[in-house]
């Protein structure tokens, strides 16, 4: 065990970790209220960004929803044109969930506005502090992901 771990140390970590993620949700949130999607619907956009299309399952498990909240959830994005229901090529009684050209739009100048967000913040870190920051993080993830 590192000698820098101690309870005290842990616990002001996972505090500023709490603090970060509810400053970056809320920043997030902000950003959004100029857009015609909700914090949830945001989450699903970005999911179907990064994964490609998926059930309504497999969106329900990587968002931590019942599966008739997703559906809801779809019904919503759908009547908005911002996703579509496609059956699976291979299997027709599989439906996948497809992010359109609005609904891709819409989450790649939500990141990105997140992004210059962030970028706004970090001019005020060294480029040494940036690259540890950046290390961390993703060491961080990697072994949280393992778990």
């Amino acid at each position: 065990m590192p000698s820098a771990m101690n309870e005290k140390t842990v616990a002001e970590l996972e505090k500023l970790l709490r603090y970060i993620a509810a400053n970056l949700k809320q920043r997030g949130r902000e950003i959004l209220t100029n857009y015609p999607i909700t914090p949830p619907q945001f989450v699903a956009l970005q999911w179907l960004l990064e994964e490609g299309d998926l059930t309504v399952g497999e969106l329900s498990n990587k968002m931590y929803l019942a599966c008739s909240t997703t559906t809801d959830l779809i019904d919503r994005m759908e009547r908005n044109g911002l996703v579509a229901r496609v059956r699976d090529e291979h299997d027709r009684r599989v439906v996948r969930i497809h992010l359109l050209e609005k609904g891709e739009r819409i989450i790649e100048e939500v990141i990105e506005k997140r992004q210059r967000d962030l970028a706004r913040v970090l001019e005020r870190f060294s480029d040494d502090e940036i690259t540890m920051f950046e290390h961390c993080l993703r060491k961080l993830h990697q072994e949280m992901t393992k778990e």
